[in-house]
């Protein structure tokens, strides 16, 4: 039986553009896209000016703290009685002879201006200890030093303060001057503001990221290596994917608990006691704890990396009878080291900026002198931005901008080293 023909579709009336409602419809697509250029623009302007506020206080404050004033201290040393014995000088025991000497006394009395102000910082005595022991023959003369100004004559050497008309004396007598403070890069933490520097958190942080880099990267690449090239594909890789995947976005704060439990806890087995591994606040175990941060984030751009290396490498390698070894360290390996070496970069930039884990493990202590080795005691630029922030000194205010514009610089050159590999030595297929 044939079915009976289906009756034709009514014909659709063609779209009158020039009708008011068709109008109406257009305008508010036209007035739309309009709103969400807007949107997009205003978005843009806005993070624009939080970075430019941003910078421009950091350069604003932190631009005085890369200066420095000092003040010209005249010292007569044979008439001022100080029982020195030469050969002392040349000794490890020099400190403790010129302090037994009474120089920071001295150093002091000569400091003292008008009324109850003084003109050299608290630390000027060293200054004065360091340049004899360097040059111990001006303890036969009279003799002219340059010390770091007190933070009264400081301040007053820029206009402000109760310091300024002692400041326009030392000036116009020719025994004050302002120059870049070199100090500032060669010093480390110290109660005086004036005296303060960055070196010793400097170096901390260099042997820190050096520990996380050693550890990170080659347990990262590895592991990527073996779950992309290596791992069957069941379940249970599935699991350690979403398991890498979660702990990349892990709170930073979490693995510092970890480190404190694993590198700086104690543990009961078998009635024995074992732990801590290493001694608190050390660079070890800083370098330890962020080497787990930023492992996943190593992992997944190196797995990214890995994957992106098309397969008819592989195949044409295996093809001339290399094998699966050589097929991953002679080929494949070096075609995705570009996406590797950018992921680990930025995953030490982001380690480098830490601040959180670190302060768990206790490396904000007051370290006055810089780590020499992996197990002293050390603390990190950024803990030492957080604690001289804290201090209430106009002088910390300034040093915290200053360190905070050398945490930027850092992490900019950090960056555009990552875009300089990504595009030196990126492949496109």
């Amino acid at each position: 039986m044939n079915k009976p023909a289906a009756s034709p579709a009514p014909e659709r009336a063609p779209t009158d553009w020039k009708a008011a409602a068709m109008q109406k419809r257009i305008r508010r697509r036209y007035a739309a896209e309009r709103r969400f250029k807007l949107f997009g623009m205003l978005a843009v302007i806005l993070s624009a000016a939080f970075l430019a506020f941003l910078i421009f206080t950091m350069v604003a404050n932190g631009a005085r703290g890369f200066v420095r004033s000092e003040v010209a201290l005249t010292f007569d040393f044979p008439k001022l009685g100080m029982a020195i014995d030469r050969a002392h000088l040349s000794t490890p025991g020099a400190d403790l002879a010129l302090s037994g000497a009474g120089l920071q006394d001295k150093v002091e009395t000569a400091a003292l201006g008008t009324g109850d102000t003084s003109l050299a910082a608290n630390s000027a005595w060293i200054t004065v200890r360091e340049r004899i022991k360097a040059h111990p023959a001006i303890l036969d003369g009279p003799a002219t030093i340059w010390v770091p100004a007190s933070t009264a004559i400081e301040m007053g050497a820029r206009g402000q303060g109760a310091g300024k008309a002692d400041a326009e004396r030392l000036r116009q007598a020719g025994r004050l001057r302002s120059g870049f403070n070199w100090g500032f890069f060669s010093e480390s933490n110290s109660n005086d503001p004036v005296a303060v520097g960055i070196w010793g958190a400097l170096k901390g942080s260099l042997l820190t990221m050096l520990v996380t880099f050693l550890i990170a990267f080659p347990v990262g690449v590895l592991s990527a290596i073996y779950l992309e090239e290596y791992a069957p594909k069941n379940r249970w890789t599935d699991l350690i994917e979403v398991s890498i995947n979660n702990l990349a976005a892990v709170p930073s704060i979490i693995f510092g608990l970890l480190g404190l439990a694993v590198f700086l806890g104690t543990w009961q087995i078998g009635g024995h006691t074992f732990g801590p591994l290493f001694p608190r606040s050390a660079a070890v175990v800083g370098g330890l704890t962020l080497a787990l941060m930023i492992m996943p984030v190593i992992v997944i751009a190196s797995r990214n990396a890995i994957k992106g290396v098309p397969p008819s490498i592989r195949d044409a390698a295996l093809g001339i009878g290399a094998s699966r070894i050589q097929v991953v360290f002679h080929h494949v390996l070096p075609l995705a080291m570009p996406g590797i070496l950018t992921g680990t970069i930025i995953g030490m930039a982001r380690a480098l900026g830490e601040t959180a884990p670190l302060l768990l493990i206790g490396m904000r202590a007051f370290i006055v002198n810089p780590p020499h080795g992996f197990t002293d005691p050390a603390t990190v630029l950024p803990v030492q931005i957080f604690l001289w922030s804290d201090e209430v000194s106009r002088g910390f205010v300034e040093k915290t901008s200053a360190a905070i514009i050398v945490l930027l610089v850092f992490l900019l050159a950090m960056n555009g080293l990552a875009i300089y590999l990504r595009n030196k030595f990126e492949t496109r297929w």
